[in-house]
């Protein structure tokens, strides 16, 4: 197979490491060519913390995933998250030379670059700046001002900012593993890409991807991302909670909680017993489910109050902010037992389990398919996206939409200007941080 004809993300976890290999079918789903997972040693709650080891899991997980698919891998993905990360709301307005001129691209470019400029605090860098909502002139609520006139262009801008020595550790670490740094996304955002619906989005939703090491939270109104948040814990957590609890050894708890464990006390009866073998000719430890449940619940009620914590504060309450489609749960930890239901009891909103079959081709492995894969999905779907936006001048010759910009007609289908200001969004970062590397070397 032609080199460029295939996409890769890469997913950095607190527990595990996953290469998914695909591309996009004659249908627009994803066709996973080759996936690879392996054990993430050096990394804690979403922050590389071991170079060397992470370096030799992502080599691991890569080979695997070549393996996989009789393909060589060369630019990937790559997610970031970790209790580094947060956002902020910024409003922000250029004001035009001449008024008389359509808007176009550059005016929109010009406004983001300037967001970028913002002073953070030491340390902190800028990684995604979203438009949310235009002003033209003082009108508000425009969704995209591209081919309106008017001499002031402002705008509300979602910004999400994270620590730079750990960007470049992950930068670092894929540069080292013997791979190119295609792009740099939010983990919650290639989740949300996976699991969620545009109607969702539209109506109002909170993702909450529960991983190893952290929860992270995506909020959507209106079909824009208002308010994003990493909670820096997640099912590792659970696990450590078992393994002190029931003084047992953490491969035990693991097992213990994916097996057995359930987020609601009143499931299990008091006699319904479970035996775990002694370390070393010891004997065995008898735990009851009932004791088990009660400690999972104690620990999954203190994240979820957490998560809802935040969704409250982007004001789901008011009725203009209220989040009708409710809360899509996903990631690994979404697989516990009772988790939906004790999630419905906690917050009053409507739940459900977040798949990433819904962009995946019909013959793809089942295991790809479960809440566990979606940020990596998620990345893959990215990463084809950004294949495809590369390919386009040579694929497409006659692009409609491009002509209308050219002859700078008021635009009554805007794809090719959402397409380049997303292709600011998430490529700017990139191009930075492998500056910084390039530099480095």
């Amino acid at each position: 197979m032609e080199q460029g004809k295939y996409s890769v993300g890469l997913d950095i976890g607190t527990t595990k490491i996953v290469a998914i290999i695909g591309r996009e079918n004659e249908y627009g789903k994803i066709e996973v060519l080759g996936s690879g997972r392996s054990k993430s040693l050096g990394v804690h709650r979403g922050v590389v913390n071991n170079i060397t080891q992470t370096i030799s899991s992502i080599q691991q997980a890569v080979e695997q995933a070549e393996l996989n698919a009789g393909l060589k891998i060369g630019s990937v993905v790559v997610g970031i998250a970790g209790q580094h990360i947060r956002s902020l709301q910024h409003s922000d307005y250029i004001t035009r030379p001449d008024a008389e001129e359509v808007i176009n691209d550059d005016d929109l470019d010009k406004l983001c670059n300037q967001v970028y400029k913002l002073v953070m605090l030491p340390g902190e860098e800028i990684i995604h700046v979203l438009p949310q909502e235009y002003r033209v002139d003082g009108q508000s609520e425009i969704k995209q001002p591209i081919g309106m006139y008017g001499g002031r262009l402002e705008a509300n801008f979602h910004v999400v900012v994270g620590q730079v020595s750990s960007i470049k550790n992950i930068g670092r670490c894929i540069k080292s593993a013997g791979l190119d740094l295609g792009n740099i996304t939010l983990e919650p955002l290639a989740s949300a890409e996976a699991v969620l619906s545009q109607e969702e989005k539209e109506a109002g939703v909170a993702l909450i991807d529960i991983g190893g090491g952290t929860t992270d939270l995506a909020i959507f109104k209106d079909g824009i991302i208002r308010h994003t948040a990493v909670i820096p814990f997640g099912g590792n957590v659970i696990t450590e909670d078992i393994k002190e609890g029931c003084s047992i050894i953490e491969k035990q708890a693991e097992l213990l909680k994916m097996k057995f464990g359930s987020a609601w006390p009143g499931e299990n009866r008091d006699n319904e017993i479970v035996s775990i073998p002694g370390l070393r000719g010891r004997e065995p430890k008898e735990i009851t489910l009932k004791n088990l449940s009660k400690i999972i619940h104690a620990r999954v009620v203190e994240i979820i109050e957490q998560v809802y914590v935040e969704i409250k504060n982007y004001g789901h309450e008011e009725q203009k902010k209220k989040l009708i489609a409710g809360i899509v749960l996903t990631g690994g930890g979404s697989q516990l037992k009772h988790l939906k239901q004790l999630v419905e009891y906690i917050t009053g909103m409507d739940t459900r389990i977040g798949y990433p079959n819904e962009h995946l081709a019909g013959d793809s492995d089942d295991e790809i398919a479960s809440p566990l894969y979606a940020t990596a999905v998620g990345l893959l779907m990215n990463a084809v996206q950004s294949d495809n936006k590369k390919s386009q001048p040579e694929v497409v010759e006659n692009h409609e939409p491009e002509k209308v910009l050219a002859g700078e007609e008021p635009v009554s289908s805007g794809t090719t200007s959402q397409m380049k200001e997303r292709k600011t969004i998430f490529d700017k970062w990139s191009e930075k941080l492998k500056d910084f590397l390039d530099n480095a070397e």
